[in-house]
């Protein structure tokens, strides 16, 4: 049965033993709207709801910021079990702002796509002249006109830690390790400014002291972290002070205006 396996939870924020649906989720933190594919069975699409729901729950949590943080202020769409890419367990669509779980989506994927949406989301709230696609960190790396903010700052500052090495002049070890790794595949991904940046951001979701394996796993002990393709050492708790620093911020921000 799909998603028949037990995903490993350590979370103070648990819920009332009854169900949740996929509307629930929906209501709660407000997504744009949530579409189910037509094969999804009911049981399917009930288990696959408790986890994504618990799993946004524990995302908020360790993000200190309210529900509309995780819809991106109503922006995002969902989608479970349709429009998914052969081989790929969640992804997230530029070009309808859309959330996609497979129907046989894998841990770990959630915090991953999520940051990609929250990249794309601050494109042009971060910069003033970045394209309409162009994703926050790319921008950054392009050199685009930030637009002047307390929060932005703290937000290049997670770039910065991510990209560039203590001093700030060259290029991080999670850059040079990526480009390694791009080589040797003959295609360019690791070393892109916004995968870079969403492995980056599930090491700190990892690292933080709610455990979900269905929100993030696999920044420790995978093929991938081995290689140095996530944060590690000093990088990797620079690069998590610099996202505490930003998402505390924002969520106080966000909370505040609600």
């Amino acid at each position: 049965m799909v998603l028949d396996r037990k995903f490993y939870r350590r979370s103070p924020h648990q819920r009332a033993p009854s169900a949740v649906g996929f509307n629930d989720v929906r209501k709660r933190f407000d997504f744009r709207g949530i579409k189910i594919g037509r094969w999804v069975t009911e049981a399917e699409k009930a288990r696959a709801a408790g986890l994504f729901y618990d799993a946004l729950v524990d995302l908020m949590a360790i993000l200190q910021g309210p529900e509309l943080l995780i819809s991106l202020r109503g922006t995002l769409a969902f989608q479970y079990g349709t429009g998914g890419r052969p081989g790929i367990s969640a992804h997230y669509e530029p070009g309808s702002r859309t959330f996609a779980l497979a129907k046989n989506a894998g841990p770990g994927s959630i915090a991953h796509e999520w940051f990609h949406a929250l990249d794309h989301y601050l494109g042009d709230k971060a910069f003033s002249d970045a394209p309409e696609r162009m994703f926050a960190s790319e921008a950054w790396l392009r050199d685009a006109t930030p637009i002047p903010h307390p929060i932005n700052d703290l937000l290049f500052a997670c770039f910065r830690a991510v990209m560039l090495d203590e001093s700030g002049e060259n290029p991080s070890e999670l850059f040079r390790v990526s480009k390694i790794a791009d080589k040797a595949n003959g295609c360019v991904y690791y070393a892109e400014p916004a995968e870079m940046c969403a492995r980056a951001f599930e090491a700190f979701v990892q690292d933080a002291g709610i455990s979900n394996n269905f929100l993030v796993a696999g920044t420790k002990a995978t093929e991938e972290a081995k290689m140095g393709l996530y944060p590690n050492g000093v990088q990797r708790e620079r690069i998590n002070a610099t996202f505490h620093r930003y998402f505390s911020a924002l969520g106080h921000a966000l909370i505040q205006s609600v």
